[in-house]
């Protein structure tokens, strides 16, 4: 009995005990970069949730205008992006990618990646317009950087059903093709849902009891998640995280079967044996407007984002360094 109350807790450490500290406190007000950094995301999302608005194969001529639009953002930084297109009863879609050849390590790989598309007919100005922006303000901060291993931007379609987890889900589409090249991916992160913030107590779900025990009842932090093999690449990306930000932060490594581990594109990266995780406002468990014709931009914290964001980028900045193990 011993011995399974000692792996039980364990197990418990290592899945919900993240290194490191929660940032915690007065936050300080914006600094010019921040400032700067939210007009820009917040541009981003007035674009994808406001002009654009619904863009899914339901939507065809939305989700093309997505794509274009983040075609002329990232050539404008000095990239070619690739079009990856892929073909969904008779309709035609397509991931979009950049790449930063690794100076030293070229042959190791860290993918950073983010769904374009939206669920339905909703402007998905959080889902996921936010994880998309980020993901863009990445690609523009690090175009031209040099980095030692390789380092990947992807947007994916078909994240939203009826694809998810599904054959026609764009990152299941890439995570297989790159399994079937065998490439070395040492590390993929998916930017999902990453604008919603609130200091109100209560504001906070989780799926089960146990969790609602261990974490913040206020949903002011951003999460790093991912399954259980996953849980050496949560844990560093976190503990690296509240090392070089100050922004309110919590992880898990936890079974799949548990409603959300997977609920993102680092699922379709998992199910082919790479490690990876999501970063995450927490989505339906936090935000009342997911999902719904009132995801708008308005109702998404620009400053909060660009924070998180900034220490993204600090963590990743250590991710594609040959000095950093992975």
């Amino acid at each position: 009995m011993l011995t399974i109350l000692a792996l039980a807790g364990a197990g418990w450490f290592f899945s919900v005990r993240m290194p490191g500290r929660s940032f915690s406190g007065e936050t300080a007000p914006a600094t010019v970069p921040e400032q700067t950094l939210a007009e820009e995301l917040a541009a981003h999302l007035h674009q994808l949730g406001r002009v654009i608005g619904a863009r899914s194969l339901e939507h065809p001529v939305g989700l093309e205008a997505a794509l274009v639009y983040l075609e002329r953002q990232l050539t404008a930084h000095g990239y070619d992006p690739l079009r990856i297109p892929f073909e969904v009863a008779g309709q035609t879609t397509a991931n979009l990618e950049v790449e930063i050849i690794g100076r030293t390590l070229p042959e190791e790989i860290v993918v950073v990646g983010a769904h374009y598309d939206g669920f339905y007919g909703v402007p998905a100005a959080n889902d996921n317009g936010s994880g998309t922006a980020a993901l863009l303000a990445l690609a523009k901060r690090f175009a031209g950087a040099p980095c030692d291993r390789t380092l990947r931007f992807v947007f994916f379609t078909n994240e939203e059903p009826p694809h998810f987890q599904q054959d026609t889900m764009g990152s299941l589409v890439y995570a297989r093709a790159c399994r079937d090249r065998k490439d070395d991916i040492r590390a993929m992160w998916s930017l999902e849902t990453l604008g919603y913030y609130t200091d109100e107590d209560g504001s906070q779900n989780y799926p089960s009891t146990i969790l609602r025990a261990a974490y913040p009842s206020r949903g002011n932090f951003v999460a790093f998640v991912g399954n259980l093999l996953s849980s050496g690449l949560v844990r560093r990306t976190i503990g690296r995280f509240r090392a070089l930000s100050e922004f309110p932060s919590e992880g898990a490594s936890l079974p799949s079967a548990i409603a959300g581990v997977g609920w993102s594109d680092h699922w379709s990266f998992a199910q082919v044996g790479y490690r990876a995780l999501m970063v995450t406002d927490t989505a339906v468990f936090r935000d009342p407007y997911y999902h719904t014709s009132e995801d708008l931009p308005e109702r998404l914290d620009t400053e909060s984002l660009a924070r998180v964001t900034l220490g993204l980028a600090a963590v990743l900045e250590e991710f594609v360094s040959e000095d950093t193990e992975l």
